[in-house]
């Protein structure tokens, strides 16, 4: 009898998480497993929600977005009772082995299970922020962006249109990248991160400058950049103790900001949960793929407590704890190339 293999996709969705589960049930079937889907991430497995998963289910599903599985922002850790909970619907459903596939937080439910439970577990690395440990790239990040850049470019159209300087904000809750690469690759004129203080007095002479000669400015910010003097009111925090950034609306205060200080009409515009649908770019669909598949391997290497990673060219099995130990945020040099394009 083959092996039983949990799925789960937990955390913010992101293209990618589609590709990911097919080629981790596709793979797995050479192994001779049989899967089953936990809905709605670490809920499902609490609550006993599940599903079969065979090829029928993922043979097409390679360009499509989203997670059939659903998800959620559950964790198991910080709710009475769902570890024992988690640990007696995996014996119920009799799993020999979880793919759990999510970021930092999901990622680091999956750690815990496998250092204090001794769960098997292997993680599958998503995440639109780039921002996990020991992975040079997560699937979701590449078509994240690239919406980014499509938006940006549309909007220097209408702002050159109508003179005006027009300002973006994207997704980024503790990490740039985003921000970063669509201000590189759509030629803003300059991008706001969480890793650097913002410089509104820097910004808005130079955004004068640019505004004078091409007739449009551009600026990029994360939604997690922070604005000298912006008084932050009280925030809902997720189960995983992190702020919800719903409420925040950076783009809107430092379109206000960037408007009284320079006198040019300025616009803002949200691009928010775009960034986490539609089908995923090549790239992702790729890389989701090979990181699925590579679950399975390690799966039936017994390569638990890692995660599948993609460093160089190759997929790699990399310690749970090393990849959610800390957050890969972006560094001064990459902050430096950003600041060349910004004539």
């Amino acid at each position: 009898m083959g092996k039983k293999i949990g799925l789960l996709t937990g955390g913010g969705d992101c293209p990618g998480l589609n590709p990911a589960l097919r080629g981790c049930v596709m793979r797995g079937l050479d192994h001779g497993f049989e899967f089953t889907g936990f809905l709605e991430g670490w809920r499902g497995l609490v609550e006993g929600h599940a599903q079969p998963v065979t090829l029928a289910d993922v043979k097409e599903i390679v360009g499509k977005g989203g997670t059939f599985l659903g998800s959620s922002r559950t964790n198991p850790f910080k709710m009475e009772g769902a570890v024992q909970k988690c640990l007696a619907n995996l014996k119920k459903f009799k799993m020999d082995a979880l793919v759990a596939c999510g970021g930092e937080d999901t990622l680091g439910v999956a750690a815990r299970f496998y250092k204090d439970h001794a769960v098997n577990v292997v993680g599958v690395p998503k995440t639109m922020d780039n921002d996990l440990s020991a992975t040079d790239y997560t699937f979701g990040f590449d078509t994240a962006t690239t919406i980014a850049v499509d938006a940006l470019e549309r909007l220097r159209d209408t702002g050159r249109s109508h003179r005006r300087i027009m300002v973006l904000e994207v997704m980024g809750r503790h990490a740039g990248w985003v921000a970063l690469y669509t201000s590189i690759a759509a030629a803003a004129d300059w991008v706001l991160l969480p890793e650097r203080k913002v410089d509104l007095k820097a910004m808005c002479a130079h955004l004068k400058k640019v505004h004078a000669r091409d007739q449009v400015a551009l600026v990029v910010t994360s939604e997690a950049a922070e604005l000298p003097g912006a008084k932050r009111e009280k925030e809902e925090l997720d189960q995983f103790g992190h702020m919800l950034l719903k409420k925040r609306g950076v783009g809107d205060s430092l379109a206000e900001v960037i408007e009284k200080e320079t006198g040019i009409e300025t616009r803002s515009a949200v691009i928010g949960h775009i960034q986490r649908g539609g089908p995923p770019t090549l790239f992702d669909r790729i890389l989701a793929t090979r990181a699925g598949a590579k679950a399975a391997d390690m799966v039936a290497a017994g390569e638990f407590g890692k995660m599948a990673a993609l460093r160089g060219d190759e997929m790699r099995a990399v310690s749970l704890e090393e990849a959610t130990a800390k957050l890969k945020t972006v560094p001064p040099d990459w902050l430096q190339l950003a600041d060349t394009f910004f004539k």
